[in-house]
Parts: structure tokens; sequence; C-alpha cells
């Protein structure tokens, strides 16, 4: 290591890792790098919703859903899920024209 030390390299790697503070009860989308079965762009590699069962320390968060039993993760592979109950089912937009 000539142009790092190792608290610079350390300040440099941790400035990468996002922060993601999880509760007991939250719905989580989990990142799944490992499906490699259907390659393409617009493939999602979000699965879930899951809900957060329990926070260990060092970022290990136990999920489960209705279809699975619960499972331990690296809180890096979650995102949180966020509901959206302002939109209603069949609503329609009016639009209107600029001129």
């Amino acid at each position: 290591m000539s142009a790092f030390t190792k608290k610079e390299l350390k300040k440099w790697h941790e400035k990468y890792i996002i922060q993601r503070d999880f509760k007991g009860g939250d719905l989580v989308l989990l990142f799944n790098s490992r499906l490699k079965l259907f390659p393409g762009k617009l493939r999602s590699r979000l699965f879930g919703p899951f809900q957060v069962l329990k926070v260990y320390l060092f970022g290990t968060i136990e999920i489960f859903s209705e279809k699975t039993r619960p499972f331990k993760v690296n809180g890096q592979r979650l995102k949180v899920y966020k509901v959206r109950e302002d939109i209603e089912m069949g609503a329609a937009l009016a639009l209107v024209d600029p001129t």
C-alpha cells in the first residue's frame, strides 16, 4: 500500500457503504445477485416484499414472507419497500390540452 495508509483506505471504502436502518415489521425487497437464468436488461432482480423479523449486529437481518420460512441475509442486499396507498385502482387522470 504505497499511496494509502490503512486509515485512509478504510475511510475511502466506508464512504461507499450505504447505511440502512431497518426495524422489526418493516417491508423490504431482496436483491438476488445470483439469478442468471433469464439474462436480459429489463428483468428485475428485486424479490419480495419480505417482512423484517429481527435485526442483528453488524448488518445481519432475519426476514420472512408468507411463502418462505425465516432466513438471514446481509442488510446491504435489502431495499425499503414503500407502499403507495394514495393511488386507487382504476383512477382516471384528466389530460388538458396545453394550448
